[in-house]
């Protein structure tokens, strides 16, 4: 991996993360940190997710061969709202007793 391929991930990074936060309107714990954590694992769920079904079940849908610098977009924004939603609800789940 190089320095500008990291770069573009992090900056897709934070741009997927940001859109899945309106998709998925939750506070993101950690604020800016915490933007880039659930970034930049949605992105790789996002890149896994979409290699499986491309190379194990040969499904090509054109939305996620969209890509800058290699990193796939869609799957992107669909991995950190997933990263997202996992994340907030083990948070919230933990703190429910509490109450």
């Amino acid at each position: 991996m190089d320095l500008t391929r990291l770069l573009v991930q992090l900056l897709i990074a934070i741009v997927c993360a940001s859109i899945a936060n309106i998709l998925v309107p939750r506070q993101i714990p950690g604020k800016g940190v915490g933007l880039v954590v659930i970034g930049l694992a949605g992105v790789y769920l996002g890149e896994q997710g979409a290699s499986l079904l491309q190379d194990r079940y040969g499904l090509s849908i054109p939305g996620l061969e969209w890509a800058i610098q290699g990193v796939p977009i869609l799957p992107s924004i669909i991995g950190s709202a997933v990263i997202l939603y996992v994340v907030t609800a083990f948070l919230s789940w933990g703190h429910y007793g509490n109450r």
